[in-house]
């Protein structure tokens, strides 16, 4: 953006403009710098709060119940967001900004506009706050709300506050309660003895993205795996559809891929083998030998690659199988244990990770493999899953990367069984995964032979042969396993179940008493025993079966945090309906959502969940519609500003990092950026440009010191500045660095609209009342119009393809080429007002007020590009002096003779023919010469 260029021509209008200019430059200094930008760029400060005031007291932004429904709707969605004691940073708004402007273009658009927000305040940061503070979890929640509502609404989003909802109000949670119940009723809510994992000091389960290395997230505390007795839900009924409606979305394919990945439908066969060496009966009634077996004595495996059968050389299972206790031998009963207890330490994501070197033990007994007979190890890995397939499997190392690393590391034979003719065995230097053609896979005790079938032709026949000999069948498996759905934490919604003294038996409420509502509790500390916080309620939690008057107890546990947000994109259509969780009108108007934005670490779980519920209430009738939510969008991060690091050596020398010394000899320096440039690629310092630095951004967090905050923003250059900032840093999708640069770019061309609209500020620093922008200017020119109607063109497309930083670029071409005209056509101002608003809406709503409109321009009518404005109009033509073509210009193909003239003056090479030459004559065909007849002795030397 050239903020000089293009004066010239208003200076002798405008002149204070260049004086202006000249006095902030000259002025700025010290610690007085941000007052003197904010009163001589524009007053902000005074236009934001005022039309921020304005429309909460119009509740300009307000859905009505009522509305038209003849005309196009758009509900535009951001994710949930969790209102935590630290605010927002400058990262929350990208996402915000993005939907604000989809959405304030559609309301111009004329379509019926559904934006909301709430709260998804439910969860573990308040109620660790709560213990240790002593301050109740609703009393910081309330806080940490008031405090987002706040900042969202100085940064001007046209949120329809009339809709707020919060997770943790009962008259929201009665009705996620009551879908509970509805999955109850379903069969799709049970009670399961499940490993979780467990956190004594947390004294709550934690979800397996919440530990890492062993540890909790939050704290840092020692996390064990501990069988506990848990509400689950019936996910994995839904895993095919979950999978199937993913191709009518508008998602992002990255995403849909971790969805897939994260279903993990597989095909393949389960494979009984016979145990060898079998230490314990492990019989639990019927001949069945319990989950992962069948018949007495053997293991049941599950495999993707039957067609590999013949190359299995060892089978694996997982620490936490429920027969490995009957596999283990007594020489290894102490090493085995020992294992299992790491392990238990270990979330399902550390031990899957593909990255991290496999580790195991062997059991102390053996197996036959059914197709040949031979006779091979067990060993136990925490590798493999309890919760996937059967929790065994058979390991094929030259086949499967991750069994080749194994079985190197513990010496176990290796068989090759797939040949490849293109794949030359010596130049691999580990499994060979593909497909090819079976070798060395005939057996005559068997009578199966596979050898030169391909891949999949052998895999039909090895699960054909197990079928008829009753040693195996086909499967289908998914690494998707049943939803654990509950917490023991207090700070959650509660269970609407109880259980009768006598009996044990559980009761569901009955819909007419719900809510079940939190009791007040003073004490939110874990018991230690396992047992939640809301077992300390004794009154609260002995109760009364209202049927049949039997003493009974509640549930203690609380709902996951994920519960309030699977369906709050419902309740936002109906939010004061107190009769049903929506009204089937509505939901059939607004469903689905349109747009959601959000980022993509929710790009599995939540999006999972929420579509899980959604398919549930589809199947019961509640929602008209298979999905949730049609387009995904996932904003990128916005980084801290670089970082920059540099190296001395003892005597004190700077090292540059491209040496060939081992930098971690060497002392690291935190360098300013005012020491540092850039030279190509690479940093350096300035005093030194042969030293190269390190510069990195990373992502913003309390504990790195690199967090900025958006109120500090909004203080120095205003909301609209920070807004049209973070749309201008690049594409909404990729991750980009914040610079506080960058943003004083787009404060100061704001502050050329404002100059260009309004004037400079008066001596005494305040704004001239009104607008230098009058009808008396006359009507725009035709120029003037293509000029303005290929930017609407141009923005309008942006916006709708979510490329807002190109939007915002060809308004900054628009508004320097503004700059160079003699006249400001009202029209042409107007419409660009109008342009602008979705992006800054503070500014432009005064400008549009100050160029006499006396209402909100919120709902005006968003400008629309005429085709006839937007053919190419400009042409190339020929300059001739006497005849002789000395040049070309670039004109408009309608221009008059005068304005082609006009147009060569300015070319330095025709011009030389003409100054100080008498002109005879001037011959024009438009759209092809223009002839200058001068004195012949007059004529210069070319």
């Amino acid at each position: 953006m050239q903020v000089h260029h293009g004066l010239s021509t208003l200076q002798f209008l405008r002149p204070s403009i260049r004086r202006r200019r000249t006095v902030r430059c000259c002025s700025v200094n010290g610690s007085d710098k941000s007052q003197q930008r904010k009163s001589s760029v524009y007053p902000f400060s005074e236009i934001e709060p005022r039309w921020q005031n304005h429309w909460d007291e119009n509740r300009t932004f307000k859905t009505p119940d009522e509305i038209d429904l003849s005309k196009p709707k758009c509900y535009i969605l951001d994710m949930f967001p969790y209102p935590s004691g630290a605010g927002l940073h400058v990262g929350h708004p990208l996402g915000y900004t993005a939907t604000d402007i989809i959405s304030r273009f559609k309301r111009m658009k004329g379509f019926n506009v559904l934006h909301p927000m709430g709260w998804d305040a439910f969860g573990l940061p308040a109620e660790q706050y709560a213990i240790e503070t002593g301050t109740h979890p609703r009393i910081t929640t309330k806080r940490n709300i008031d405090r987002f509502r706040t900042q969202l609404k100085s940064l001007g989003f046209s949120y329809d506050w009339d809709r707020e909802i919060s997770t943790t109000e009962p008259d929201y949670y009665k009705w996620t309660q009551w879908i509970f119940l509805q999955l109850l009723k379903r069969g799709l809510a049970y009670q399961a003895e499940v490993p979780v994992n467990w956190c004594p000091a947390l004294g709550t389960v934690l979800a397996n993205e919440e530990v890492i290395d062993g540890l909790s997230e939050r704290g840092n505390f020692p996390v064990i795996r501990k069988p506990m007795r848990q509400w689950m839900l019936r996910i994995t009924q839904y895993a095919d559809r979950l999978l199937e409606d993913l191709e009518g979305l508008d998602w992002p394919d990255s995403i849909k891929e971790m969805q897939r990945n994260w279903i993990g439908k597989s095909q393949g066969a389960e494979i009984e083998f016979p145990v060898s060496g079998f230490t314990g009966n492990g019989n639990t009634g019927n001949g069945n030998t319990g989950n992962g077996s069948t018949g007495l004595g053997s293991l049941r495996v599950y495999t993707t690659r039957p067609d590999t059968l013949f190359g299995a050389t060892y089978l694996v299972v997982a620490p936490e199988h429920e027969l490995l206790s009957s596999l283990i031998s007594e020489e290894q009963r102490e090493i085995v244990e020992e294992y299992i207890e790491l392990a238990s330490r270990k979330s399902d994501l550390e031990r899957t990770e593909l990255q991290k070197e496999k580790t195991g033990v062997f059991s102390g007994s053996f197996a036959k493999n059914p197709v040949n007979g031979e006779i091979i190890p067990i060993w136990v890995a925490d590798y493999v899953l309890g919760g996937y397939g059967t929790g065994a499997i058979m390991a094929v190392p030259a086949h499967d990367s991750r069994d080749f690393e194994f079985a190197t590391k513990y010496e176990i034979k290796i068989i090759k069984v797939v040949d490849n003719e293109n794949v030359d065995d010596n130049n691999i230097n580990g499994a060979y995964e593909g497909e090819g053609i079976l070798v060395n896979s005939s057996s005559e005790s068997s009578g199966l032979d596979i050898n030169g079938l391909s891949c999949k032709d052998a895999a039909l026949k090895v699960v054909q042969w197990l079928e008829n000999t009753s040693q195996g069948k086909k499967k289908v498996n998914y690494k998707l396993r049943d939803w654990l759905f509950a917490r023991q934490r207090y700070w959650g919604e509660p269970f609407p179940v109880m259980f009768l003294e006598d009996s044990d038996e559980m009761i569901p409420l009955s819909d007419v008493d719900l809510p079940l509502t939190l009791p007040e509790l003073d004490d939110f500390t874990p018991t230690g025993t396992g047992e939640p916080p809301l077992a300390k309620a004794t009154s609260w939690v002995k109760t009364v079966d209202p049927k049949t008057g039997k003493p009974a107890r509640r549930e203690t546990s609380t709902m996951p945090q994920w519960a309030g947000s699977c369906w709050y994109y419902l309740r936002f259509m109906d939010p004061k309906n107190s009769e049903a969780l929506v009204d089937p009108a509505k939901e059939r108007y607004w469903g689905p959502v349109d747009i959601y934005v959000g980022g993509a670490e929710h790009s599995v779980l939540h999006l999972l969940y929420a579509r899980f519920w959604h398919k549930v209430l589809y199947d019961i009738g509640v929602v008209s519609t298979k999905e949730p939510f049609q387009c995904l969008i996932n904003q990128g991060l916005i980084l801290g500003e670089v970082e920059y690091t540099a190296y001395k050596d003892k005597e004190g020398n700077w090292v540059s990092v491209d040496s060939d010394a081992n930098l971690t000899e060497f002392s690291q320096h935190k360098i300013p950026p005012e020491m540092v440039t850039k030279v190509g690629e690479n940093y350096v310092l300035k005093e030194d440009q042969k030293i190269k630095i390190n510069g990195r951004a990373y992502k913003m967090s309390k504990s790195r010191g690199n967090v900025i905050n958006p109120d500090d923003v909004v203080f120095e250059y205003g909301a609209d500045s920070l807004r049209l900032y973070e749309m201008f840093m690049g594409p909404l999708r990729d991750s980009k660095t914040w610079s506080t640069g960058g943003i004083e770019g787009v404060h100061r061309f704001l502050g050329r609209i404002w100059r260009l609209v309004v004037g400079p500020a008066r001596p005494d620093g305040s704004p001239p009342a009104g607008s230098l922008v009058s009808s008396d200017a006359g009507p725009p020119t035709v120029r003037q119009l293509r000029l303005l109607h290929k930017c609407i063109a141009k923005v309008t497309e942006e916006i709708e393809e979510t490329r807002f930083n190109t939007a915002i670029s060809a308004m900054m071409e628009f508004i320097n080429a503004v700059y160079k005209w003699e006249n400001l056509p009202k029209e042409v101002i107007e419409t660009f007002v109008l342009l602008l608003s979705p992006f800054a809406p503070h500014i432009c709503e005064e400008l549009w007020s100050r160029l006499g409109n006396s209402s909100s321009l919120a709902y005006q009518p968003f400008p629309q590009a005429k085709s006839e404005y937007l053919k190419e109009s400009s042409i190339i033509l020929p300059v001739q002096i006497n005849g002789k073509t000395r040049g070309t210009i670039m004109v408009e193909k309608d221009c008059s003779e005068e304005e082609a003239f006009n147009q060569a003056l300015k070319d330095e090479k025709i011009a030389k023919y003409l100054n100080e030459n008498e002109i005879k004559k001037r011959i024009y065909v438009p759209g092809r010469i223009l002839n200058v007849i001068i004195v012949p002795q007059k004529v210069a030397k070319s």
